[in-house]
């Protein structure tokens, strides 16, 4: 994510969500009422951004728990509705969890395409210490999501 906000800061201003472990597990009897005013907080962040972009590592093949529990939140309302978004997933190997990540934001009916999704295998192989990309190749992948990610920001509804 700290690479995607530099290449893109002279285009947009970027925030990075990092409360997720301050959410309370998902309660759907909260979901509308008495919802917690964190929560509501991130709805109201999503629901006035102009795109998002979620990067996530895979574990146990599935998306973390605590984006599923910020997804799942988000499920009863309309935040995400024909919001412009952006996949990245950089694991291991990450094939499934890319997958899943997918599935779940066209069930929230986010719009995304499969040039505004990367995933990124092996990510400890093609990043420093300090999370600069150093393989070329998926620096290039990562120079395409972001114009691809700018025509899909270009062509909001």
């Amino acid at each position: 994510m700290k690479q995607f906000a530099e290449r893109t800061q002279d285009r947009f201003s970027t925030t990075i969500f990092q409360q997720s472990g301050a959410l309370p597990p998902f309660n759907p009897q909260l979901a509308f009422d008495n919802c917690p005013e964190l929560v509501q907080q991130l709805r109201d962040q999503i629901s006035h951004a102009d795109v998002v972009v979620i990067c996530t590592p895979e574990y146990l093949f599935s998306i973390p728990s605590r984006l599923k529990n910020i997804l799942e939140w988000c499920v009863s309302t309309t935040v995400f509705a024909n919001k412009p978004v952006g996949l990245i997933t950089a694991s291991a190997d990450g094939q499934r969890g890319h997958i899943e990540l997918q599935l779940i934001m066209q069930t929230l009916m986010a719009r995304f395409t499969a040039e505004t999704t990367l995933l990124i295998s092996a990510v400890k192989g093609k990043l420093d210490s300090q999370g600069n990309v150093t393989d070329e190749q998926t620096d290039a992948e990562l120079s395409r999501f972001i114009a691809a990610f700018g025509v899909l920001m270009d062509t909001q509804a």
